[in-house]
């Protein structure tokens, strides 16, 4: 059976139709965990392109849509995010964001459009084996999304072999892309840590247990924990966040601290190291100075690694699509969630599409998804689909 397979490009009428759906979601951002009404916008898209099956609430608010060929073959994934930033926007775009506080400032309804172009294409050219699937995942700002994702109980009825995904990078020039085999995304946490001990006069703070020692001594000793530097195996960053202790008064000596750091790290296993060297830190000092301690995480990132074939796969479509690697292919220090894909068995890729750095970079306040990447999004995950196919 051969799996030739020619997928036709998007006409100008759908090019059209994706910005102005690219820019509605633009308008009506929704945070991590809250994107009910965008999902319901992407079905709505994904309707008349005829999927073979539509599931919602998938971890959450996620949408997947499966385009199955009928015949024996691989299923392949395709992922684009939901949800936006908890950020003010500041741009003067006359789609810019029309809830206070909340904007699309990475990119995420970009992607998501890629997608739902997908689908149209797809309508079109059904695939000539196996099932391909447009997962629209939710949380992904978090780190709860794609983990949410895989644990739900209907994910097995849709487990890819191959998962594929994009981000578009302000940082890359545009017409190129940023891939790399192997590590592709740090692992990061973010810890919360507190520290209690009890108040007094401030006129009399012997008659207390500030926290206040301590946590002079563990900001920059957390700092110390990792510094930075090269971006390859051992690399180790520990960043503050934010610190606080007691409340705004003259006349009370503190009794209670708290303090955010981001841990980051390449590989999960050194996370693991560096977890415990913080924690470390935090008992010891507490101890110390007659204080009790607590401490967790928020914003859980397994590292996202690229697997060499799957990658091989993307390096393969952007050259069929005509889209140059870009020299600068080293691993990303932001976090994906990208990588549970993988972790829950799939041989799973990412490419950074370039923007170009004339562009606003993500999360920043005047950020706007750069819409030429719609076209050139869907014609690199059309050739990855073929390209895979044929490996089939």
């Amino acid at each position: 059976m051969s799996n030739t397979l020619t997928l036709p490009a998007p006409t100008a009428d759908d090019l059209a139709a994706l910005v102005a759906f690219r820019q509605e979601l633009h308008r009506h951002p929704e945070l991590s965990g809250e994107e009910e009404a965008t999902a319901a916008k992407v079905v709505e898209m994904l309707r008349p392109t005829a999927p073979d099956r539509i599931l919602t609430g998938l971890g959450g608010h996620g949408v997947a849509a499966v385009f199955d060929s009928g015949r024996p073959g691989p299923t392949i994934l395709f992922r684009s995010e939901l949800d936006a930033l908890p950020i003010e926007e500041l741009g003067e775009v006359e789609h810019r964001s029309r809830a206070p506080g909340k904007a699309h400032l990475c990119g995420h309804d970009g992607h998501s459009t890629i997608l739902v172009g997908m689908a149209r294409v797809l309508s079109r050219a059904r695939p000539t084996s196996g099932r391909v699937v447009l997962m629209f995942q939710p949380a992904e700002e978090n780190g709860a999304g794609a983990r949410a994702v895989v644990a739900d109980a209907r994910y097995g009825e849709i487990r890819p072999d191959w998962a594929f995904s994009l981000h578009n990078a302000p940082d890359v020039p545009f017409g190129s892309g940023k891939l790399v085999s192997g590590p592709a995304n740090c692992a990061s946490r973010g810890m919360w840590i507190e520290l209690t001990g009890s108040t007094a006069h401030a006129s009399r703070p012997g008659d207390g247990r500030s926290p206040m020692q301590a946590i002079a001594e563990l900001m920059p000793a957390l700092t110390a924990l990792g510094t930075g530097g090269e971006l390859k195996p051992g690399f180790k960053m520990v960043t503050v966040t934010h610190a606080q202790m007691g409340a705004p008064s003259y006349g009370v000596a503190p009794g209670a601290a708290s303090i955010m750091a981001t841990l980051r790290t390449v590989r999960d296993e050194e996370m693991e190291a560096l977890v415990a060297a913080a924690e470390g830190l935090v008992t010891e000092a507490a101890g110390r100075h007659g204080l009790t301690s607590a401490f967790g995480y928020d914003d859980v990132f397994n590292a996202s690694i690229n697997d060499p074939e799957a990658t091989e796969i993307l390096g393969e479509a952007m050259a069929r699509t005509g889209i140059a690697r870009a020299p600068r292919s080293d691993l990303s220090i932001a976090s994906e969630d990208f990588g549970e894909f993988a972790l829950a068995g799939a041989k799973g890729a990412m490419v950074f599409l370039g923007a170009g750095p004339d562009w606003p970079a993500v999360h920043t306040p005047t950020y706007d998804f750069r819409d030429e990447l719609i076209a050139q999004g869907i014609a690199l995950f059309s050739a990855t689909l073929v390209a895979c196919l044929e490996r089939a």
